[in-house]
């Protein structure tokens, strides 16, 4: 092929189509840049299901954060008797939904005679606001807050629960207040890990505005760690949990579960609570 060919070539094909490839390549970017908020947060406002509906006595909570909104919060009581139990589940669910979707969860705990507080983040169920990361560290605080404050529940009864995203959420406050312990079920290394996965081709690390970056936090975390995962997790893959254990200083824990990522927890319910109750037997005062 003569230049005069090549040149041709280049000009009325090769060019135009790289011109088409950059300008997809920088739309998609710019999706994912102003998007990413949309694809992190999914809330809904309707409850799916309460504690009443399984049977469950539960107090409704109205906690507030430092900024003054309103975020809607479950108390449920492990007995009238003992309300407390054994310990306290500060639960911090995941991305998308609200508490009720959260409710099976809750006769698990009950039947390990384990209270719970389950709370929506801002803008999700009836909580004000609209979901932001630093807005959820905010959001716990308050829960962490009415927990000691409120209910005058020693830091040393209380488990910090993080399901899937909630797990950075469950980690920022591990990390500033030493409980009994933290659970990390499902739970990614940072969201950035995640991305990149997703995205190998984008670079993801320079135009993430989220982080829960619970790896380079369990580092600083002194409470006991019990990590939960399913090889079978489709969503975050088993090789987060198995880094965030190693991460994770001593004493520790690993339940490995089967199943997916929302439903493996009660497919191999016997297993999940065995590991759970023997944490808490285990490391809660």
């Amino acid at each position: 092929m003569n230049p005069e060919n090549v040149h041709r070539l280049l000009k009325v094909f090769i060019f135009p189509v790289l011109r088409i490839a950059a300008l997809v390549y920088l739309g998609l970017l710019a999706a994912l840049y102003f998007g990413q908020a949309k694809m992190v947060f999914m809330p809904r406002s309707e409850l799916t299901a309460t504690p009443k509906d399984l049977g469950l006595a539960f107090e409704q909570v109205r906690l507030s954060t430092q900024d003054n909104l309103g975020l809607s919060a479950w108390f449920v009581p492990a007995t009238e008797k003992n309300p407390v139990g054994k310990a306290v589940i500060l639960f911090c669910h995941g991305n998308a939904g609200n508490i009720g979707d959260r409710s099976p969860y809750l006769p698990i705990f009950h039947s390990l005679g384990l209270s719970t507080l389950l709370f929506d983040y801002q803008g999700y169920g009836s909580s004000e606001g609209s979901p932001t990361e630093a807005g959820t560290y905010a959001d716990v605080e308050a829960a962490w807050q009415y927990l000691t404050q409120v209910r005058k529940i020693p830091a040393s009864k209380i488990v910090i629960y993080g399901e899937s995203l909630g797990g950075g959420v469950a980690s920022h406050m591990a990390e500033n207040q030493r409980s009994g312990g933290l659970v990390l079920a499902s739970t990614f290394t940072s969201i950035t890990d995640r991305a990149a996965e997703l995205y190998p081709f984008l670079p993801i690390r320079l135009i993430s505005k989220f982080s829960y970056n619970t790896i380079d936090r369990l580092p600083n975390i002194k409470s006991p760690v019990l990590v939960i995962h399913s090889p079978e997790d489709e969503i975050i893959s088993f090789h987060h949990g198995e880094a965030l254990f190693k991460a994770a200083r001593d004493p520790k824990m690993f339940v490995k579960i089967k199943g997916n990522h929302n439903e493996g927890y009660f497919e191999t319910q016997e297993i999940y609570s065995a590991g759970l109750e023997k944490f808490v037997k285990q490391y809660i005062s």
